[in-house]
C-alpha cells in the first residue's frame, strides 16, 4: 500500500478522518516489501478504533501491509449530560473574587448549541462556554460601570463543525485581562475589554447549561447535551466530585451517568461521483421522504426518483431547497415546484421533509413550520419504487437539474421508514457507489481564515476564495497591499505631488492610510494631520486641574510611529500664544503645561528647544521679551505673547496630547495650535547594499515563512546571472534568482517537494537599472512579478 488515509472513532462507529493542514490527510506508505515508513502526527488523537482506507498500491500484488501503533493508555470519568441537568459547583464561599482561572475539560456531541459552562455575578460579571452554529464561544465580562463608559463584555468564537460527535479539547487560561482559549492545541490570546481585572461570582458556576435560580439573562439558550470528561476548575476535577457526591446534580431528571451515551446517527458522504440507491414502495399514492444534510456547496442533488409517470426531484439551489415535481397523464404535463430555505449551504445541518400525494404537496426546512410550502395544484402521483440519493447519473428522459452532491446526509427515512444503512453497508439492500459510510467527512476551509486584512472567506467544498473588496489589500489571500509604503516610492513611480494612501508596513498588520505627499527637487515631504482647530482657546485651568487637550490624527498612532520610524527627518509645530498664562514656569520652577508624545511620555521642552533643555525657542536663540525667563510667556505679562517653533526629535513625535495648568486668574488665557506631522526621506526605501565580490553577502535571521509571506526588493546588476536570497532548512528551502539576464527564478519546498516560479523577461535584467522583484507564497498560490509589468502565478497543490 502506497498511499492511505486513517480514520479514527472511539465506538467503532461514526469515523473521523485524521486531518492535517486544513485537508484530509493522506499518508504515504512503503514502495517496497522491506522498508518502513514512519509517521508521526502532527495532531495527537484520543480514540479505540483506527481504520486505513487504501488509496494506492502496487500493481504487482495485492493491497496488504503490516502496522505497528505507538500511543499510550487514557482513561477519564466521563459524565452524559441529558440537554436537561446542570452541575452546580459551589465555592466555598458565597462571593468569589477571582484573578486567575483555569478551566479544562473535553467535550463531544452532535448538538449544534448548549451551554457547556456558566457563572455570574451581581455586579455584572459573567463568564460563558457554548456552542453556537458548532462553533464554541467564549464570553466574558470582568466589570462594567454604571455610567456606561466601561464596557467589559468580549466575546472570542473558535473551531467549527464541532457538533461532529468526537471529542474536542478546550481550555481556558485566564490571568487578570489576559486569556488564553485553546481549542484542540490551537490558541488564541487576547485581553478582556474594560479597565477590571478580578472576575466577581457569585456563589456557583454550572457546567452543563444555565443554573435554574440564575438571572433571566439566558436569552432561550439550550443546556448542553452529549458527553464531557476531565472537568477541571482551578485544580478541583469535577467529574471525580461529582461521582463521589460532592456537588449538586439535583436538576437530572434521572440518576447521573457516568457512561457516554452514543448517539444513533449513521451519516453518508458524498462527492462528485456518489450516489446511494434506496427502495421505496412502488405503485403508491404518497411519496413521504426526510433527510439532514449539510454542504458548503450552493447546488447539488440531494434525492431523485422516476415516478411510474415522471420523476420527483430534491435539490439544493443557490442555496434554497427546490422541490420539482413532473408528471405526465397522457397528452397532458402536470408540474409542481416548491422552493424553500435561504442560505442552507452554511455547513451545517438542515433538516428536510417532503410528503406529496394526490393534489398536495408540502415541503418543510428544519421543522419549522415558518419554512413549509404547500401546492394544491392538480397532481397526481404513482411511486416508482427506488430512490437515489446524493447522485444520478443514468440516462433519463427527463433528467435531474442537478447531477451530483459534495456533502453528508444522514437520518434518512424513506415511505416514513428510517433507511437501513447497515443493510446496504452489508450489500443486502440498495446499492452505493464511491460513498463513504458511517462518516461526513465535512471541512471548514474558512477556519482558520487564510483571508488577511479583513478579507471575507466564501467556500465551496473543494476549496475557499477570499473576497478582498475594500479591504486594500489583494491577492488570493488578500495579502498584498495596493499601495506603496510611502512617498518615497511613489516619487519613484513618477508620481508628482498629490494625496495618496500609503502602507507603511506593506503585508503587514497596519492597514493603509491616507498621507498629503509634497515632491520637490531635493525631499518628498510626507504629511499628517490632526483633528485640532488651530488657536484652541483655553480657560479655567489649574495646576490642580488641568485642561488635557487630545490630539488625533487622520491615521491610527501605531501607523503614525511606523512613518517617524522609519523617516529620515520629522517635525511638528507647536505654538502657545497667552496673556497672563505661563506655560515652562522657567528658568528653574515646575512647568505648568507639557505635552504627551509617542510612548505616552510628558515632555518638558517647547517647539525650537530639545528633550531634557526646559526652554522654549527664544531661551535657545536668547532673544525672550523678557531675559530673566526662557519662554516669553513665563514672564506672566498682561500683553499677548507667544512661543513656537518645531519639534524635531522624532522618537517623540508626534504630540498627542498637550495639558495646560496656567489660566484659571482673572484676565488669564491661552490659545494652543498642533500643526501637522511632517517627514521626509524614508529609511527603508533607501538602504541600499553593493555586493562587490562573489563571496559578499548579507546574514538575516531565519526566514519563518508558514502559511504566507512575501518578499519584495530592487536590485541593479551587470551580471548575468546571481542568487538573490536563499535559506535553507532541513528539507524546506526558498530561493530567489536571476538564472539568466531575462529570467527570474522564485523556488522552494514546503515539504511536498520543490516548485519553481519564473518570469521572463523580454529585455535583460543586466542593463544596471534598477528593478523591482515582488514574490509571495501563501496558502492558494505562489507569485512571483518583475517591475510591475510581469507576472505569473502558480496554484498551490491541493493537499497542503
Amino acid at each position: 500500500m502506497t498511499q492511505y488515509r486513517l480514520l479514527y472513532s472511539d465506538t467503532g462507529r461514526n469515523w473521523k478522518p485524521y486531518h492535517q493542514d486544513g485537508n484530509i490527510w493522506a499518508f504515504s506508505g512503503n514502495s517496497n516489501s522491506e522498508s518502513a515508513v514512519r509517521h508521526e502526527l502532527q495532531q495527537g488523537i484520543v480514540t479505540r478504533f483506527l481504520r486505513l482506507i487504501p488509496l494506492a498500491w502496487s500493481e504487482e500484488g495485492r493491497i496488504g501491509l503490516r502496522i505497528e501503533v505507538y500511543g499510550c493508555s487514557y482513561w477519564a470519568d466521563v459524565i452524559n449530560f441529558d440537554g436537561q441537568g446542570v452541575i452546580s459547583y459551589r465555592f466555598k464561599v458565597k462571593k468569589m473574587k477571582i484573578i486567575k482561572d483555569v478551566i479544562a475539560l473535553r467535550f463531544k456531541t452532535s448538538e449544534s448549541e448548549g451551554v457547556i459552562l456558566h457563572g455570574e455575578g451581581q455586579q455584572g460579571d459573567y463568564i460563558t462556554l457554548e456552542l453556537r452554529m458548532a462553533k464554541l464561544q467564549l464570553q466574558i465580562n470582568l466589570g462594567s460601570n454604571q455610567y456606561g463608559s466601561i464596557l467589559g463584555h468580549t466575546s472570542v468564537t473558535t473551531g467549527s463543525l464541532l457538533d461532529d460527535n468526537h471529542w474536542h479539547l478546550v481550555m481556558i487560561e485566564r490571568y487578570r485581562r489576559n486569556v488564553n482559549f485553546t481549542l484542540d492545541g490551537h490558541t488564541q490570546h487576547f485581553r478582556t475589554n474594560g479597565e477590571f481585572d478580578h472576575l466577581d461570582l457569585d456563589y456557583e458556576l454550572s457546567f452543563g447549561g444555565m443554573p435554574y435560580s440564575g438571572k433571566p439573562v439566558g436569552g432561550g439558550r439550550k443546556n448542553f447535551k452529549g458527553c464531557m470528561e476531565s472537568i477541571n476548575y482551578n485544580g478541583d476535577n469535577i467529574t471525580d466530585l461529582a461521582r463521589r457526591k460532592k456537588l449538586d446534580t439535583s436538576s437530572f431528571q434521572r440518576n447521573l451517568s457516568f457512561t457516554c451515551v452514543e448517539t444513533h446517527t449513521f451519516p453518508v458522504f458524498f462527492n462528485a461521483s456518489s450516489f446511494l440507491q434506496l427502495p421505496g414502495r412502488a405503485n403508491h399514492n404518497t411519496v413521504s421522504v426526510g433527510f439532514q444534510f449539510r454542504t458548503w456547496n450552493p447546488d447539488g442533488l440531494l434525492l431523485f426518483s422516476n415516478l411510474d409517470d415522471g420523476t420527483l426531484e430534491i435539490s439544493l439551489e443557490d442555496g434554497k431547497i427546490t422541490i420539482h415535481i413532473n408528471v405526465s397523464k397522457g397528452a397532458r404535463n402536470y408540474r409542481v415546484d416548491l422552493s424553500s430555505g435561504s442560505g442552507l449551504n452554511d455547513g451545517q445541518w438542515h433538516a428536510v421533509r417532503l410528503l406529496a400525494k394526490e393534489n398536495f404537496a408540502m415541503l418543510t426546512v428544519d421543522g419549522e413550520e415558518v419554512s413549509a410550502v404547500r401546492s394544491t395544484s392538480p397532481l397526481s402521483i404513482t411511486t416508482g419504487g427506488t430512490y437515489h440519493l446524493g447522485g444520478y447519473f443514468l440516462q433519463t428522459p427527463f433528467p435531474p437539474s442537478q447531477r451530483s452532491f459534495q456533502g453528508c446526509m444522514q437520518a434518512i427515512l424513506v415511505d416514513d421508514h428510517p433507511a437501513d444503512l447497515h443493510a446496504v453497508e452489508k450489500g443486502t439492500v440498495g446499492a452505493f457507489e464511491n460513498v463513504s459510510l458511517d462518516m461526513c467527512a465535512i471541512i471548514d476551509r474558512c477556519m482558520p481564515n487564510h483571508c488577511e486584512h479583513g478579507g471575507r472567506c466564501k467556500q465551496t467544498w473543494d476549496s475557499f476564495s477570499c473576497s478582498c473588496d475594500g479591504t486594500g489589500y489583494s491577492g488570493a489571500t488578500c495579502h498584498t497591499s495596493n499601495y506603496e509604503p510611502s512617498c518615497e516610492a511613489y516619487k519613484h513611480l513618477g508620481r508628482s505631488s498629490d494625496t495618496f494612501w500609503i502602507d507603511p508596513d506593506s503585508s503587514g498588520p497596519l492597514g493603509p492610510f491616507r498621507v498629503s505627499c509634497k515632491m520637490t527637487e531635493d525631499k518628498v515631504w510626507m504629511t499628517v494631520v490632526n483633528n485640532l482647530p488651530p488657536k484652541t482657546l483655553i480657560t479655567g485651568s489649574s495646576r490642580e486641574k488641568r485642561t488635557v487637550l487630545q490630539v488625533n490624527y487622520s491615521a491610527s498612532m501605531d501607523q503614525v510611529t511606523a512613518i517617524t520610524t522609519s523617516a529620515e527627518h520629522c517635525e511638528q509645530q507647536i505654538t502657545y500664544i497667552c496673556r497672563m498664562s505661563r506655560l515652562l514656569n522657567t528658568p528653574d520652577g515646575t512647568p505648568y503645561t507639557w505635552w504627551v508624545g509617542r510612548g505616552s511620555e510628558k515632555h518638558f521642552y517647547w517647539g525650537g528647544s530639545g528633550p531634557g533643555i526646559q526652554k522654549c525657542a527664544c531661551g535657545i536663540d536668547r532673544n525672550c521679551t523678557d531675559p530673566k525667563y526662557d519662554c516669553n510667556c513665563d514672564a506672566d505679562a498682561k500683553q499677548w505673547r507667544e512661543d513656537s517653533g518645531l519639534l524635531t526629535y522624532k522618537e517623540h513625535l508626534p504630540v498627542s496630547q498637550v495639558a495646560i495648568g496656567d489660566t484659571n486668574r482673572p484676565g488669564s488665557e491661552a490659545k494652543l495650535t498642533v500643526g501637522p506631522l511632517r517627514c521626509h526621506g524614508d529609511n527603508n526605501y533607501w538602504n541600499a547594499a553593493s555586493f562587490t565580490t562573489p563571496s559578499s553577502y548579507l546574514h538575516f535571521p531565519t526566514f519563518q515563512g508558514e502559511t504566507s509571506a512575501d518578499i519584495s526588493f530592487y536590485f541593479k546588476t551587470s551580471s548575468p546571472y546571481g542568487v538573490f536570497l536563499e535559506n535553507l532548512g532541513n528539507t524546506d528551502f526558498i530561493r530567489l534568482e536571476l538564472k539568466s539576464p531575462k529570467v527570474i527564478s522564485f523556488s522552494f519546498d514546503v515539504g511536498n517537494g520543490p516548485v519553481e516560479v519564473t518570469v521572463h523577461s523580454a529585455t535583460p535584467l543586466n542593463d544596471d537599472q534598477w528593478h523591482r522583484v515582488m514574490a509571495e507564497r501563501n496558502i492558494k498560490e505562489a507569485v512571483l512579478q518583475l517591475d510591475q509589468t510581469y507576472r505569473t502565478s502558480q496554484l498551490a497543490p491541493a493537499q497542503g
